[in-house]
Order: C-alpha cells, then sequence, then structure tokens
C-alpha cells in the first residue's frame, strides 16, 4: 500500500498518481542546493561585513560563488524535472488541446525525451574534463591567495545531467500511458 507522501495528486481530483521514481532522490538534492544557497549568502555577508567594517575580506568568496550559482543549479534540476516545473513553452498544445490529444501526448513525449538527450549529451561532454580534473589537480582561484579543486564542481555538473536526464527518461512510460506531466495539465486544457 503507498503512503500519501509517495502519490502527487491527480489533476482535477482524479485518482492518485504514482509519485516520480526519482522524486525522493531529487527532492533531496534540491534540499541540498537550498542549504548551498543558505550557507553562500551567509558567506557573501560575512565577506562584505569583513571588507566594509573590519577591513578582513574573506579570500575566495568570488570564485566560490561563480563555481557554486552552475552547481546549485544542476542539483536542483531533476526535482524541476520530477515534479513538472522544468520550463517550457506550452504554446502550440494549448492551441491543440482537447481537438488534437494524440498530438499532444506525442508533443510531451518528444519534450521529454529532448530533454533526455539533452541532458545525457551535457553528461557525457562533461565527464572527460571531470576526469582530467580528478586526475591533473585542476585548481581555480589565484595561487597563493585562494585556490580550490575544480572537480567537485564539475562532479556536481556531470551527475546533476545525468539525474535530469534520468528523471525525463523515467516520465516518458507515464506520458506514453496518457499522464500528463506533473503540474503541466492544465497547460492542455
Amino acid at each position: 500500500m503507498a503512503m500519501a507522501a509517495d502519490v502527487d495528486p491527480g489533476a482535477e481530483g482524479g485518482p492518485a498518481a504514482p509519485a516520480h521514481p526519482l522524486r525522493r532522490v531529487a527532492e533531496l538534492l534540491a534540499a541540498i542546493g537550498t542549504l548551498w544557497i543558505l550557507a553562500l549568502m551567509l558567506l557573501v555577508v560575512a565577506d562584505v561585513v569583513g571588507r566594509n567594517f573590519l577591513d578582513a575580506p574573506i579570500t575566495g568568496v568570488a570564485e566560490f560563488a561563480s563555481r557554486s550559482v552552475a552547481s546549485i543549479v544542476f542539483l536542483t534540476l531533476a526535482a524541476a524535472i520530477c515534479a513538472g516545473r522544468m520550463t517550457r513553452s506550452d504554446f502550440v498544445p494549448r492551441l491543440l488541446g482537447a481537438r488534437a490529444p494524440g498530438l499532444v501526448k506525442a508533443l510531451d513525449v518528444g519534450n521529454a525525451l529532448l530533454g533526455v538527450l539533452l541532458f545525457a549529451g551535457l553528461a557525457v561532454i562533461g565527464w572527460p574534463e571531470l576526469a582530467r580534473s580528478w586526475q591533473g589537480d585542476e585548481y581555480f582561484g589565484v595561487q597563493g591567495v585562494a585556490t580550490m579543486a575544480a572537480w567537485p564542481f564539475r562532479a556536481l555538473l556531470v551527475g546533476g545531467a545525468a539525474m535530469a536526464s534520468l528523471a525525463y527518461l523515467l516520465c516518458v512510460p507515464a506520458l506514453l500511458r496518457g499522464a500528463s506531466q506533473p503540474n503541466a495539465g492544465s497547460a492542455h486544457e
């Protein structure tokens, strides 16, 4: 028996649909991204206070913040996909609506498959860079002042892209069964 937390409510009060298989993992990654944002905000505030009031800036904050933004985005991608909140244009599905539900379904499946390919491609392209970064001890920052290993940030980009690709792939069976993407049901009415 599925617990209430393991199902998503159906569209317009209909029967509950099973939750996305990656939902819990994706939400954990998004929570880590959220905590990272909080830590980054605190670090930036501490740097600003130290720089302006104590004449003691924290070295490396700008470099860390610049790498963090992309990492945080890739940590949260799978959660957005699982929840059906990835940004996409719904002009054509709205236009077609009830007149061509088969075509709307095909567009939804095509959108998911395109997402699979796009994010899988990003993961594949990023993998050699991650391996070189790991093996070559790649660092970023100002040598002698503040440097950080680049591979953890690259690993988050590759891992986040792989998770996003898998999340899209796991959407396809539900889309083929006729379920609209979560939270996207109103777009096709």
